[in-house]
């Protein structure tokens, strides 16, 4: 296997959610391993059987992992911190199409999708998970 890296978020108990939706946005495969499909003995804690244990989407742009957040009395949050995701594209046709199914999905446009200063294109979105996805294209 080759080496890779992917980003991996730890989201509030809305892990199944957001990774069901990013599939619907982005497609690709997606894997969802619950506490409850492969008890884990000898766990620091007693999880929720429905809680995620595990997720993955593979999709041709590369690899979300995630999980829902350990119950450790921190609430951390997602939106407004620095916590985001890049998505490049080869059009900004294709931008604007997961820019607009990310805020039809409930989330909310934070940076227009227009030219950038250097010449190509950027905008950002927040989707209803708080989640920043920035996305960015060479140029038409």
């Amino acid at each position: 296997m080759a080496e890779s890296i992917a980003t991996y978020i730890a989201l509030p108990g809305t892990t199944a959610e957001a990774m069901q939706h990013w599939h619907d946005v982005f497609g690709g495969e997606l894997q969802i391993l619950r506490y409850g499909d492969n008890p884990m003995p000898g766990m620091p804690f007693d999880p929720d059987p429905q809680a995620v244990a595990h997720a993955t989407l593979v999709t041709d742009a590369g690899i979300i992992a995630g999980a829902d957040a350990m119950p450790d009395g921190h609430d951390y949050a997602v939106q407004g911190t620095a916590y985001s995701l890049l998505y490049t594209t080869d059009t900004p046709d294709q931008a604007r199409t997961y820019l607009q199914r990310l805020v039809e999905g409930g989330g909310r446009e934070a940076m227009p999708f227009a030219r950038a200063p250097w010449g190509g294109w950027y905008g950002q979105v927040f989707d209803r998970f708080g989640v920043m996805w920035a996305f960015s294209c060479a140029g038409e």
